[in-house]
Order: C-alpha cells, then sequence, then structure tokens
C-alpha cells in the first residue's frame, strides 16, 4: 500500500510511504490491516473502502487460478460413448 505524505511535497522520493502486508496471511486479516493503518495515518475516512477494494483486486489477480476440468458428456452423448466403450 502506498500513501502520500503531507510533507515533502516537492520531493518525489520523500513523500511516500509504502507498507507492505505478508503475502501468507488471510484476506480478513490484510483489510483489517489496511484499515487500521489508514485511520491512524489520518487518511481520507471516505476512501479507506476503496482501499481495501483495491487490495482486494491485486490479491485476486495474484492468485493461481485453477484449471479448468474436461466438460464431461451427459445424456445420450454419455450413453452412446458408455456403449462404444464396452
Amino acid at each position: 500500500m502506498i500513501t502520500k505524505r503531507t510533507k515533502h511535497q516537492n520531493r518525489p522520493a520523500a513523500n511516500r510511504h509504502e507498507v507492505t502486508f505478508a503475502g501468507n496471511k488471510s484476506g480478513p486479516k490484510v483489510y483489517r490491516g489496511i484499515v487500521n493503518y489508514t485511520a491512524k495515518q489520518n487518511y481520507r475516512a471516505d476512501l479507506r473502502q476503496e482501499a481495501v477494494a483495491r487490495a482486494s483486486a491485486i490479491r485476486e489477480s495474484s492468485r493461481q487460478k485453477k484449471e479448468t476440468p474436461e466438460k464431461k458428456v451427459r445424456g445420450a452423448k454419455a450413453k452412446k460413448a458408455a456403449t462404444e466403450e464396452s
């Protein structure tokens, strides 16, 4: 999570504050951490939900996708395939 500081507005390297949350924690723990951090840093209260939504989207996009299983044949086609195999 990256937030801007009010100090050092003309110093781009110094006006950003980065906080990382462990990847092995569950979603609700990370989101609670984001809410607590933003509340303590006097972040705009109306943007807290957007910060959590953004973190959720990042977590979702970095998650491993499952492979889709092959579709099973059903109905008359399944009966036909079963008779052909035996």
